[in-house]
């Protein structure tokens, strides 16, 4: 299996900082903003958007960041492995808030549509947006990111690995499988 870094250290950094300059100017400033990851890579992404639109805003003491765990309501339980169900930390109420759902890839959308029913058991923000590290393709639900670290067209045999220094000790986003070229 041949495996290709396709994103360094750096590559990453420069991504998050993007978004979170995206974020911003997309909610118009920190106000009202809740940036909730998805376990486990995307809840370590949300904090690392929340530390740099901290550092981007002086005002953005007020960004509340959690974590929203998706396990028990995806449609595929029986057909995927999953993981150990993680707790869900919701700073505060969603009521009324802008909430940008991270996540480190975005593949099929199932992922996210679970992550929307979810977000609903907890209260009605005003919007939902989603930012995503990596948007490999494959989509089978309608469901796109307003927030795009890089775009890595795949193929479906092919695999994206996140490596983050939080949880992996390194970090790199890698592809690997599929025809070796």
């Amino acid at each position: 299996m041949l495996e290709h870094i396709v994103l360094t250290q750096a590559d990453i950094t420069r991504a998050l900082t993007r978004i979170s300059h995206e974020i911003l100017e997309s909610n118009r400033g920190p106000d009202n903003l809740v940036i909730l990851g998805i376990p486990t890579r995307g809840v370590v992404l949300a904090r690392r958007i929340a530390q740099t639109i901290a550092r981007i805003e002086p005002t953005a003491s007020a960004v509340r960041v959690g974590s929203l765990d998706v396990t028990l309501y995806r449609d595929d339980l029986a057909h995927t492995r999953t993981r150990t169900p993680s707790r869900t930390q919701i700073p505060g109420s969603i009521d009324g808030a802008t909430v940008v759902l991270v996540d480190d890839v975005l593949y099929s959308g199932r992922t996210i549509r679970s992550a929307l029913d979810a977000l609903g058991d907890h209260g009605r923000p005003t919007i939902v947006r989603l930012a995503v590290l990596v948007d490999r393709g494959h989509r089978e639900l309608p469901i796109r990111a307003d927030f795009v670290g890089r775009n890595l067209p795949s193929s479906t045999e092919e695999r994206i690995n996140v490596h983050l220094e939080e949880t992996d000790g390194d970090e790199f986003v890698s592809i690997d499988g599929g025809r070796d070229q």
